[in-house]
């Protein structure tokens, strides 16, 4: 975006997204219910603002974000991201009271409310596994998968077949996929048959068709962090509540 398209009028919703007070729905969710001010007004849908215009948040707002989690799930091969598909079942059937993990230390009692409005921020294939985000937060989402995010996401990938000649330098930089070079990755060998790629970007089964393109069949694909948040101990097929003095 140029300079002088910033400084154009522009949704108050679209602005309130990229100053991550909220994702575009909750803005006018929040608007709706009269808990944006604009330069001191309560604030109207369809509202267009200014980059200099002061942009202030209700209580209410504020309270209702509080009481939105985020659930963290080492998810077993089978399951989707997502919505339920044919055959599949959707990982967040997992979050039920037998699942929860033991040693949660969120305090957080769990409420069926809280399986409700979650969203995958980073999705992970069917057979895939490991550490899955689901957020009611629209915050998260965005800082995890919006387009400007840069929040490292860690992999542990086996793989087989013969590497090219010159695969681990593409692998960490100079593929394109989808017409479109990849961003610089961190791509180096756990051991002879596994690989560790930290991405800062997540196109679909991208991990899979990078290895595609240097010779590399993929077998696993287990996501231990995302940012600073690690898979850790959590077993598989259990959930626990990101805690808040936890922060990707």
């Amino acid at each position: 975006m140029s300079t002088t398209d910033e400084n154009l009028p522009q949704r108050l919703s679209k602005r309130m997204a990229q100053l991550g007070l909220c994702s575009r729905r909750e803005a006018d969710h929040y608007i709706e219910q009269g808990w944006v001010k604009v330069n001191g007004v309560t604030a109207v849908l369809g509202q267009k603002v200014n980059v200099s215009d002061r942009i202030d948040l209700d209580r209410q707002a504020h309270r209702q974000q509080a009481e939105r989690v985020t659930i963290l799930i080492n998810k077993p091969v089978g399951y989707v991201s997502a919505q339920p598909e044919k055959g599949y079942r959707a990982a967040v059937e997992l979050i039920t009271e037998a699942n929860h993990w033991q040693e949660d230390k969120s305090r957080i009692h769990f409420q069926a409310a809280h399986t409700r409005h979650l969203a995958p921020a980073g999705r992970l294939d069917i057979d895939s596994v490991g550490l899955l985000v689901l957020t009611q937060d629209g915050r998260i989402a965005k800082q995890l998968i919006g387009d400007n995010s840069h929040i490292e996401k860690e992999y542990l990938v086996r793989v087989s077949g013969k590497l090219s000649d010159n695969g681990l330098a593409l692998l960490n930089h100079g593929l394109s996929l989808d017409g479109e070079k990849l961003r610089p990755a961190k791509v180096t060998w756990q051991n002879q048959d596994q690989l560790r790629f930290i991405l800062k970007q997540g196109k679909k089964r991208q991990i899979r068709r990078m290895c595609e393109l240097v010779g590399l069949r993929v077998t696993g694909l287990k996501r231990v962090r995302m940012g600073k948040i690690k898979l850790g101990a959590l077993p598989p097929g259990h959930w626990r509540y990101l805690t808040s003095q936890e922060h990707f």
